[in-house]
């Protein structure tokens, strides 16, 4: 049979009965626009974790508490804990460090005037900046001495400055009361969003010996971010720093640390793994839409044969091929995927853009999950129109003359 007439042919059989294969269809199109939404959703959520690290500083190590409450092999009882004089320590002692800056971190009410908010106070030190990429917008953020004297002044994160001062205003020099306490407004940091589980706008920031002092009570800190003097540095920057921990902590060599030292690509060698498999498991599950638009396809196929016993019978006693009938019947099924599969597309590309523009969550459609989606799709139509288009080719031509 030659293509034009196998087109031909394959148009007039699914125009036949519009409703059914409209039906058909539909199930393909809701198979593969939940395939690019799902995929677009996890690419987009990998990116943008990805973005978030990326954002949070340059040559950026981590060190956390944590570890086992007890030492082992004789060493000391440990509760995990760090301490401004550990972050003290590796500014001094370790080779490779441009910058240390720790932090600690709790929830209080802030006042300005006749306007409150409940917001993440930092107290962290003059490195931060550096450490982690921050800049000002207004005023300049607090410095050494004013850690060193335990000054009552504090930095906002523009969220949270619109919130206690209105939008467009200067609030720098003004005073503000955290917890109670009187503080002075020195600057405003610039719009930089959400970066892991902090939202760095909705913030304030003030001196890390102020928070201990005023506020919290304690000496510990949550995290101490460390910032290598270049990419070539972190290894050993990071050895450094475990070594040092090591030996202020009393940790015996064969024990396990009570702290833990992560670097970016720590992080997201993380997320992009987690992220993969959250792809992997969003893709599977539309995946299954697919599968049952495919059992679909097999069942129309099935019952179009079953119809057309007598057409079938009738063309191969004129001459038509086993070849031909399997053609026919398949380039149907074919037809029917790739149409499902082109709306699909579309209809899928226009979801995920709309989920990106009315909604938190970003999408990023890549190529491979289009090429993904019409190498499915196609697939779909030639498996699941396979058998059917083999049981008409297999019928015997008399058989079927006399099929009732």
């Amino acid at each position: 049979m030659k293509p034009r007439d196998l087109a031909s042919e394959t148009i007039l059989s699914l125009t036949a009965n519009k409703a059914r294969s409209f039906l058909t269809i539909l199930g393909i199109v809701v198979g593969i626009s939940s395939v690019i939404v799902m995929v677009a959703i996890g690419n987009g959520t990998k990116a943008s974790i990805e973005q978030s690290i990326a954002s949070a500083g340059s040559n950026l190590l981590m060190v956390m508490p944590g570890g086992n409450d007890t030492g082992m092999g004789g060493g000391p009882s440990s509760a995990g804990e760090l301490t401004s004089a550990d972050a003290d320590a590796i500014g001094e002692s370790v080779a490779g460090v441009a910058a240390v800056a720790p932090q600690a971190a709790a929830g209080y009410s802030v006042v300005a005037g006749a306007a409150n908010t409940n917001v993440s106070v930092t107290g962290t030190t003059a490195g931060f900046p550096l450490v982690r990429s921050v800049e000002t917008s207004m005023g300049t953020w607090f410095t050494e001495n004013d850690d060193a004297a335990s000054a009552k002044v504090a930095v906002l994160g523009p969220t949270t400055a619109e919130d206690l001062f209105g939008e467009g205003s200067n609030p720098v020099g003004q005073r503000i009361r955290i917890n109670g306490e009187p503080f002075t407004v020195v600057g405003v940091t610039k719009a930089k969003g959400s970066s892991g589980m902090q939202n760095t706008d909705d913030a304030v920031y003030v001196p890390l010996r102020t928070l201990q002092r005023y506020l919290t009570g304690d000496d510990t800190v949550a995290i101490i971010y460390v910032a290598a003097t270049s990419q070539e540095e972190m290894t050993a920057a990071q050895d450094g720093i475990e070594a040092l921990l090591t030996a202020r902590h009393g940790i015996a060599a064969d024990a396990e640390p009570d702290f833990q030292v992560l670097s970016q690509q720590d992080l997201a060698d993380t997320a992009s793994t987690i992220t993969g498999l959250l792809t992997v498991l969003l893709g599977s599950i539309a995946g299954i839409s697919l599968l049952v638009g495919g059992i679909g396809i097999m069942n129309m196929m099935l019952t179009t044969v079953t119809e057309r016993i007598r057409e079938i019978g009738l063309r191969k006693a004129i001459g038509a091929t086993r070849t031909d009938i399997t053609s026919q019947f398949l380039a149907e099924a074919v037809a029917l995927t790739v149409t499902g599969g082109i709306i699909g597309i579309l209809l899928g590309w226009g979801v995920s853009s709309a989920i990106s523009a009315f909604s938190t969550f970003e999408t990023a459609i890549t190529t491979s999950s289009i090429v993904l989606a019409v190498s499915v799709s196609t697939g779909i139509g030639i498996l699941f129109g396979w058998y059917p288009a083999r049981r008409a080719a297999r019928l015997n031509p008399i058989d079927a003359l006399r099929y009732q």
